[in-house]
């Protein structure tokens, strides 16, 4: 898909969300920062482990990774964020009126 400026569209923000949730720092590797995903990754498994020494025996499973889990739910949401702001910002391009710093302000004011 190009919009004839030579730029193509970025990828589809649920797509990104998708792959992400379903396979931890892929979202990231899809928008072409597999870096930011690694770091994420690192630090669900620290922060998992931290948490499984730190918490009660009788916890349960997500109890006893919760810090995994919150690092997890913070590399979906961050991965959905970027693809949604590079989106945005391509259909912001797109528009023919894109360069008018006013936006939808009207002109006669």
């Amino acid at each position: 898909m190009s919009d004839g400026t030579g730029t193509s569209a970025p990828l589809n923000p649920y797509l990104v969300l998708g792959a992400a949730t379903v396979l931890p720092a892929s979202g990231h590797v899809m928008l072409g920062v597999p870096v930011r995903g690694l770091q994420f990754l690192f630090f669900m498994v620290i922060l998992g482990w931290v948490t499984t020494k730190l918490a009660p025996a009788d916890a349960s499973f997500i109890g006893r990774h919760a810090g995994g889990f919150l690092i997890y739910a913070l590399s979906v949401l961050d991965a959905y964020r970027i693809a949604r702001i590079r989106h945005a910002i391509w259909v912001h391009k797109a528009r023919p009126d894109s360069d008018s710093a006013e936006g939808d302000a009207p002109s006669n004011i």
